[in-house]
C-alpha cells in the first residue's frame, strides 16, 4: 500500500522543508529538490513511521478489548441486592 497524502499537504510539507533548509542549512532548497526531498521521505521513512503507529494502535485496541469485561459489565438479577 503506498501512503498517500492530499495535494494540499504535499505544499505545506515542501514549505515546511524549505523553511528547515532557510533555517537550518548553508543552502536554501528549491522547491523542485523539497518536493523530492519529500518523496524520498515518503517512499523510504513514512512507512516505518505508518506501520509504528498501525501496531501502536492495534495493541490499544486490544487492550481495551481485553478490558471490555472489566470496565462494560453490568451485574444480571441484582434488584433483589437492593432490599
Amino acid at each position: 500500500m503506498a501512503l498517500k497524502i492530499s495535494k494540499d499537504a504535499e505544499a505545506l510539507l515542501v514549505k515546511s522543508i524549505r523553511r528547515y533548509f532557510d533555517e537550518n542549512m548553508d543552502e536554501p532548497i528549491g522547491g523542485l529538490q523539497a518536493g523530492m526531498l519529500l518523496d524520498f521521505f515518503m517512499k523510504e521513512i513514512a512507512p516505518s513511521v505508518y506501520n509504528q503507529a498501525i501496531n501502536d494502535a492495534q495493541s490499544y485496541m486490544q487492550d481495551k478489548a481485553l478490558d471490555m469485561p472489566g470496565s462494560c459489565f453490568e451485574p444480571e438479577l441484582s434488584f433483589w441486592d437492593k432490599k
